[in-house]
């Protein structure tokens, strides 16, 4: 495909993010129409005509105080669906927080298994590709899909460009706060260590969780004179993060930093993560963090932007391109 047939949406919800993304690439917005009516349902189409084209959809999935998750979701769904029956030529949805990724394997008995569900709509309303980033199980996440190309893209390389240019010549340590992070935390910490010519050195937590409640007190690895980064795919409640930053600071690290690529940052989560142990948090812009405080946000969260990783991903796949090789740090 050449590149004058990529086309451009963002839904209403994704606004903001879609314009950082168009501005990327530049490439125009395209025009399309979202309606409400009486009894809640809605509608939306596209204004232009989206034959033959390679259509890229930009939306969120995160909850907030105008729509649900399941709103979102539901709005991105029927938009994609309207874009099949309008002979889009090719149609990939561009979710950079994926809703439901956390439920993908049953925990109890008969709990559902929730992403493969949702990847049963999308394939449902005929989308060819979904590209999102940071899912908390990678292979579950890729095995859902069975007709939808599942991408999939990591958060390491804003993070170490933030860090990287911070912490030169500190003492550093990289910490999961939870064993089933480690793989994610060891590509970060190595991805860190070659940008700054050193290895930060590893640790993790102990950590388990029943019916909501997180447990586990135990750090395995040498924090002591290092400033620690807690690093993590999701920030919600804020427990996980907090108990992570008193263990490493027990254990005598001078600091301690928060990094996770969603912050979510459940309703009591600035009263969890207001804890003297944690310095600050890093997040990316998946979620904006509309439930924390201004003064709380100004005092001790740093949000980076992963709109430009989007744009290229975009492009990439637009033009026959390597995702991997736009993750290599």
């Amino acid at each position: 495909m050449s590149r004058d047939t990529l086309m451009l949406f963002a839904l209403d919800a994704t606004r903001d993010f879609g314009r950082k993304v168009s501005e990327r690439l530049d490439v125009p917005l395209s025009e399309h129409e979202e309606r409400e009516f009486e009894d809640g349902e809605h509608k939306s189409r596209s204004l232009v005509n989206v034959r033959n084209r390679d259509v890229f959809v930009i939306q969120t999935l995160h909850g907030d105080e105008s729509q649900s998750a399941n709103d979102k979701l539901c709005r991105l769904l029927f938009f994609l669906g309207s874009l099949r029956d309008a002979a889009a030529g090719r149609i990939t949805a561009v979710v950079p927080y994926l809703c439901y990724a956390r439920k993908d394997r049953r925990t109890k008995p008969r709990d559902p298994v929730t992403t493969r569900y949702v990847a049963a709509l999308f394939e449902a309303v005929g989308a060819d590709r979904i590209v999102t980033m940071d899912v908390h199980n990678l292979a579950a996440y890729e095995n859902a899909f069975h007709r939808t190309r599942a991408e999939h893209l990591e958060g390491t390389k804003p993070f170490v460009e933030h860090f990287a240019g911070r912490l030169r010549g500190e003492k550093l340590a990289v910490v999961s706060p939870d064993v089933g992070g480690v793989k994610r935390a060891e590509r970060f910490r190595d991805a860190l260590g070659r940008a700054l010519g050193t290895a930060p050195v590893s640790a993790f937590m102990e950590k388990q969780r029943s019916s909501g409640v997180v447990s586990g007190e135990t750090l395995v690895g040498d924090v002591e004179g290092r400033t620690a980064i807690l690093f993590d795919d999701l920030i919600s409640g804020g427990t996980t993060l907090a108990r992570a930053a008193r263990a490493c600071r027990a254990r005598g690290a001078v600091a301690v930093l928060g990094a996770a690529t969603h912050g979510a940052f459940a309703a009591g989560a600035e009263a969890t993560l207001d804890e003297p142990a944690l310095d600050s948090i890093v997040v990316t812009d998946t979620v904006p963090p509309f439930r924390l405080s201004p003064e709380f946000v100004r005092r001790k969260v740093t949000v980076v932007d992963s709109a430009p990783m989007f744009a290229e991903a975009i492009r990439r796949i637009h033009e026959g391109g390597s995702l991997v090789e736009l993750m290599e740090v």
